[in-house]
């Protein structure tokens, strides 16, 4: 297995058993990490960061870092994340820049790479990640118009971006994953996608927490597969525009073995998403 961004290794299919025998050094972010009636809470955020640019289209990553250290979650999942990408975000690493500020692990899933320049999805965790990787589903590139040296995608391919990490919790294993569905009207590409997400979810046994930002609705057709295989941690409110949000594209779902104690949505500007927070509880 070869090692990846922040010290994880790559996963070669599921992981081998011993791997999830690693015993953790770092404890769990907040006061959740005593058992509840033989169930180990979890609170984990997903949460579109707009590269680190709020809704005034300023450019803050202290400004989002406290939002997040407000929210004391021990497993976030981050969409539209900037590493050396542009002037937009300062040329700034955003996703270790978050967790140095956060002092939580991170795990990076480029979905675009142009030399030292990327752009993708980053879960951020307060346990150590014993693994993780960065599968392909299929995408219809944005970069074209602004990347000269980018190959022109006249239609879907095959991309990076759909990002898994292997957690341990109290004992527990966790699998993670972190989405960026295709923000176009036509669902086509989503409709894809949502069934490359399910044959690699499908892949590895154990509880799972799906996070992302679905660029539909939970009623949308093309959604509805994924809902067979993962609950809604319906938060009860929507996530899109921030300042005046009028529909939920954001989303937590978990598999059998994790329960949803409670969701909601955080009221904050540093993004033009609001994060969807969830407290979940996962089974012995």
């Amino acid at each position: 297995m070869k090692p990846t961004q922040g010290g994880a290794r790559a996963l070669p299919g599921p992981l081998v058993a011993a791997a999830l025998l690693v015993t953790l050094t770092s404890p769990p972010v907040g006061a959740r990490a005593r058992d509840l009636g033989g169930e180990i809470p979890v609170r984990v955020v997903s949460y579109n960061i707009h590269a680190g640019i709020g809704s005034d289209e300023v450019f803050d990553l202290d400004r989002q870092a406290a939002v997040l250290r407000a929210l004391h979650a021990d497993v976030i999942g981050l969409q539209e994340v900037d590493v050396r990408w542009d002037a937009r975000s300062r040329w700034l690493d955003t996703a270790e820049e978050l967790g140095r500020r956060l002092a939580m692990h991170v795990s990076f899933a480029p979905i675009y790479r142009f030399g030292s320049r990327e752009f993708g999805v980053a879960v951020l965790s307060g346990h150590r990640v014993l693994a993780s990787e960065n599968h392909w589903i299929t995408r219809l590139s944005t970069q074209t118009a602004t990347d000269p040296a980018a190959a022109p995608t006249p239609a879907p391919a095959p991309a990076p971006g759909f990002g898994e990490v292997v957690l341990r919790v109290r004992g527990a294993p966790l699998r993670v994953y972190v989405t960026h569905l295709d923000h176009r009207a036509d669902p086509s590409v989503r409709t894809a996608q949502v069934a490359e997400m399910r044959q690699i979810m499908r892949r590895a046994s154990g509880p799972k927490v799906l996070l992302g930002d679905f660029n539909a609705p939970h009623s949308a057709p093309e959604l509805g597969p994924l809902w067979r295989d993962v609950t809604d941690a319906d938060p009860g409110g929507p996530t899109y525009p921030a300042r005046k949000p009028v529909k939920r594209i954001d989303y937590v779902a978990v598999s059998a073995g994790v329960r949803v104690h409670g969701a909601h949505v955080a009221d904050t500007l540093a993004s033009d998403h609001r994060p969807v927070v969830a407290d979940l509880r996962l089974r012995r």
